[in-house]
C-alpha cells in the first residue's frame, strides 16, 4: 500500500516539472525580408531581445515577407502550432489578426500600429511623428530649392501623420518650403520606390524622406547628389555621404515587457505600450563633415524642447487597454 502511494505521488511531481520547463512559444509576422535595414529589421531585433532576456524560457519563430491581405493563413499556422504570443508587425495585418484571434482565444496577439482590439488582441505603436517633425526641421534648413519630397507606402494614419509632421517641422523653420508626395502602394518594392524618388527629384525636391522599407529612396537620392533620411533603422551604409538622419525604431522594451507579462500571467491587466523611435543624426558619428550644422540644428532643437517635455524627450505613455474597443486611442501627456 505504501509503495502504491509513492508511485501515485511521483506522477504529479513529474508532470509539474515538465510544465515548469515548458517554453513559451512566440511568433512574429514580418511584411518584408529580415536584413539589416528597414521596418522588419528592428522588429526582428525585438525578437532577439526577447530570447536574450528570457534564456531557456522562450522559443521564437518568425515568418518573413508575408502578404498582409492574406496573412490569416500564416498567423493561424503559428497559433495552431503552439505559439501563445504572436506579434503581427504591420498595419495591414489588423483585420487578419482579429479574425484569427476570434478563432484562437487561448492565444495572445500583439498588433503593431493598428487601432482595433479584442479580448486577446492588443496594439502597440510609436510616436513616429515626433522624429518626423525634427527631421522636417532639418530638411527645412537643408533644402536649397524649398521643395522636400516624401515617398509613401499607403495612406494609413501613421504615414499621413508622418507626412504632416515632416512638413510642419520644415515649415516651422522655413515658411517658403513645399512638400511633394508620391505613393507607391507597397511596403517593399525597391524599383518602384527608386522611380518615385526620381519623380520627386524631377519636381524640384532636393531632400527626400520615406515611409517604406528598403533603402531604395536613399540610394536614388544619393545617385543624384541629394540628401535623404533613413527609415526605421540606420541606413547610413547605403549612402554615407547623403543621409542627414535616420528614424530608428526600438521595439525591444515593448516586446520584452509584453513577453514578461505573459510569462508572469499579468498581461491582461496591463495597458498597451507606446514605444518611441529614436532619431539618429549621422553627423554626430563623423559622417557628412561638410554639413555639420545639420547636427548642430538637431541638438539645439532637442535642447529647446527638453524643458517643454515634448519632441523626442517625453517618456513613454500608455494608450489603451486590451479589448477596449477604442478606435482612436490618445496618448496621455
Amino acid at each position: 500500500m505504501k509503495r502504491q502511494f509513492l508511485i501515485g505521488l511521483a506522477a504529479p511531481l513529474l508532470s509539474m516539472a515538465a510544465s515548469a520547463q515548458e517554453k513559451l512559444k512566440i511568433g512574429f509576422i514580418y511584411v518584408g525580408p529580415v536584413g539589416d535595414f528597414g521596418w522588419s529589421y528592428p522588429h526582428d531585433q525585438g525578437r532577439k531581445a526577447i530570447e536574450a532576456a528570457f534564456p531557456g524560457r522562450v522559443e521564437t519563430t518568425f515568418i518573413k515577407t508575408v502578404a498582409e491581405p492574406t496573412s490569416d493563413r500564416v498567423i493561424e499556422q503559428l497559433a495552431r502550432t503552439g505559439h501563445k504570443l504572436i506579434f503581427t508587425t504591420s498595419f495591414g495585418c489588423m483585420e487578419p489578426t482579429l479574425r484569427v484571434a476570434a478563432r484562437c482565444l487561448d492565444v495572445k496577439f500583439e498588433h503593431a500600429t493598428g487601432f482595433k482590439r479584442a479580448p486577446n488582441v492588443a496594439t502597440y505603436s510609436a510616436k513616429f511623428h515626433e522624429g518626423r517633425y525634427i527631421a522636417g526641421q532639418i530638411a527645412g534648413k537643408m533644402t536649397k530649392t524649398n521643395t522636400i519630397g516624401y515617398v509613401g507606402a499607403f495612406p494609413i494614419p501613421q504615414v499621413i501623420a508622418g507626412i504632416n509632421a515632416f512638413y510642419l517641422g520644415a515649415k516651422s523653420v522655413n515658411p517658403h518650403v513645399e512638400i511633394k508626395t508620391v505613393w507607391v502602394s507597397s511596403w517593399f518594392d525597391p524599383p518602384k520606390e527608386a522611380d518615385a524618388t526620381k519623380v520627386l527629384l524631377d519636381q524640384g525636391a532636393d531632400v527626400i524622406t520615406q515611409h517604406t522599407e528598403p533603402p531604395a529612396p536613399v540610394q536614388a537620392a544619393a545617385q543624384y547628389g541629394k540628401f535623404a533620411f533613413g527609415q526605421a533603422s540606420d541606413m547610413t551604409q547605403f549612402a554615407p555621404n547623403n543621409i542627414l538622419a535616420s528614424i530608428i525604431d526600438d521595439w525591444n522594451p515593448n516586446d520584452i515587457e509584453r513577453t514578461r507579462a505573459v510569462l508572469d500571467g499579468t498581461l491582461d491587466k496591463q495597458l498597451t505600450i507606446l514605444s518611441r523611435p529614436k532619431l539618429l543624426i549621422i553627423d554626430e558619428r563623423g559622417y557628412l563633415p561638410f554639413e555639420t550644422h545639420a547636427a548642430h540644428l538637431f541638438f539645439q532643437l532637442v535642447s529647446r524642447r527638453y524643458e517643454k517635455g515634448s519632441i523626442l524627450i517625453t517618456s513613454n505613455r500608455s494608450v489603451g487597454e486590451w479589448g477596449s474597443g477604442e478606435t482612436n486611442p490618445t496618448a496621455q501627456q
